[in-house]
Formats: structure tokens, C-alpha cells, sequence
């Protein structure tokens, strides 16, 4: 015979009556804790792998960083050096330029005997002599002044950029003009300037 549908509840009901009191509540407090234990594990490793990530990321941002910083002081080192090499080579080419430079160099002997009183009456260009590392070039001078003028003309020669020696030094002719003495004055005046290079397996006379 069939046990009837409100009967079987009832026994169920009964079953759940037979639990007793700690029982239910173990169950009422551990299930819902383990229900929330594994919520809480599931979402801990969820937001620790997302730290874990912009941990990484973030050190690397700082690697990157720091490479960067230090390509950028490299680049100011390397822009101020070369900036103070261009600097110490203008002021070389000025004391031993790449080129004669006839023009400059007859230049700065008018300027300087226009400075020191003298008349400068000729010069005349002597073909240059080639040196290991430099060349000569010799420009005959002649001039009129008092002696003191001449004597000043070499010094004021010898402070300008470029060097110029004087060689050769002839003193003639002394005449009287007032109360001071005028002399004729020689000198040859040597400038140089560096040697260009010469391309690889050439050697001298051009073989």
C-alpha cells in the first residue's frame, strides 16, 4: 500500500527533527564558513595574481626608467665632450690652421705693423717646406721705423692667435729723421699650418 505524499513529508520532518541541537549548529555555522572560505580563497588568488602583475610591471617601468636616465646623462656627456672638442679645435686651427692662409697671414702683418708704427713696404711669398707633421711658410718682410717700432712689432707679433716666427732679422741703412733714428728692416716670417692626411697606401711625391 502507498504511503501517502503528506505522510513522507512528515517523515522527512521528523528526521530532520531527530538532529540534535550542536549538530545543527556546527551545520549552521561551518557550512556558511566554508561556503565564505572558499569565496574568499578564490578571490585572494584572483587580486594577488593581479598585484603580483603590476608588481612586475611596475619594476620593469622602472628598469626601463632608469636605462633611459642613464642613456640620457650618456647623451649630455657625450654632447658637452664633443661640444668642448669642437671648442679646443677652433682654438687649434686658429694657432695652426689646416690651410696657409696667405691672405690671413698677410693680414694679421699689416695689422700688427699698423699697431706697432712701422711701414711695411713689400713682402714676397716663399714656397712652402713640408715638415713630418706641418708645413713652413716663409713670407719675406721689409719695412721702415724707428728701432723701438721694430722691436715692438716683433712683440706685438708674437702675441696674435696663429704662430709666426721671425727669422732672418736684418737691421741697414740708419738715417736721422729729428732727434730719432730710422732704420730699414728684413725679416722673414714663417707661419705654419698642419698636413692634411694623406689617403691609405699613398706615400710621399704622390706614389
Amino acid at each position: 500500500m502507498a504511503t501517502p505524499p503528506a505522510a513522507g513529508v512528515a517523515a522527512r520532518l521528523g528526521g530532520l527533527g531527530a538532529i540534535t541541537t550542536p549538530v545543527k549548529i556546527v551545520i549552521g555555522v561551518v557550512l556558511p564558513g566554508l561556503i565564505a572560505l572558499c569565496y574568499w580563497i578564490v578571490l585572494y588568488d584572483a587580486v594577488t595574481t593581479k598585484i603580483d602583475q603590476a608588481a612586475k610591471q611596475q619594476t620593469n617601468l622602472r628598469a626601463d626608467l632608469s636605462a633611459q636616465q642613464q642613456a640620457q646623462a650618456s647623451y649630455f656627456a657625450d654632447r658637452d665632450e664633443l661640444a668642448l672638442r669642437q671648442q679646443r679645435q677652433r682654438e687649434f686651427n686658429k694657432v695652426l690652421p689646416a690651410d696657409a692662409e696667405a691672405a690671413s697671414f698677410l693680414s694679421s702683418i699689416q695689422q700688427v705693423s699698423n699697431i706697432s708704427g712701422v711701414q711695411l713696404n713689400a713682402w714676397q711669398p716663399v714656397p712652402e717646406s713640408n715638415e713630418a707633421f706641418f708645413a713652413r711658410v716663409p713670407m719675406k718682410l721689409e719695412m721702415v721705423g724707428r728701432f723701438h717700432q721694430l722691436a715692438k712689432f716683433a712683440y706685438e707679433l708674437g702675441k696674435i692667435d696663429r704662430i709666426i716666427n721671425l727669422e732672418n732679422i736684418e737691421m741697414s741703412d740708419p738715417k736721422k729723421n729729428g732727434e730719432d733714428t730710422v732704420l730699414k728692416a728684413k725679416y722673414l716670417a714663417t707661419a705654419f699650418h698642419t698636413l692634411k692626411a694623406a689617403p691609405a697606401g699613398a706615400t710621399r711625391g704622390g706614389k
